[in-house]
């Protein structure tokens, strides 16, 4: 799959002319693999809950794409207004949140 078109700053994705903010480029490949892992995971439960009227399936799997979005940069404040460490902290917990890793770890 190719890359998306980038705005010239590099803090947005165009995607069919709509403009989506980018993943955090200081997140590292595995982390940012396993928060793509869960976000993946968790949209294909919202899916399959909307399908058989499952609402609490539905509102538990948005918990996670949430988290997952928070972890990657692309919800909260914007990776580009916080230091190396508060982006850090925010990856390291979304995946505790999401059950990956002890909180603190890295």
């Amino acid at each position: 799959m190719s890359e998306p078109e980038r705005t010239p700053d590099g803090r947005y994705i165009v995607v069919r002319g709509r403009r989506w903010r980018a993943t955090d480029p200081a997140i590292p490949d595995d982390v940012r693999s396993a928060l793509q892992q869960h976000l993946g995971k968790a949209r294909a439960e919202v899916g399959a809950g909307r399908r058989t009227g499952d609402d609490e399936r539905v509102a538990a799997a948005r918990t996670r794409v949430s988290a997952a979005k928070h972890g990657l940069g692309e919800r909260g404040t914007p990776w580009w207004e916080l230091d190396d460490d508060a982006r850090r902290e925010r990856w390291e917990t979304a995946l505790h949140d999401l059950g990956d890793r002890p909180a603190g770890s890295s």
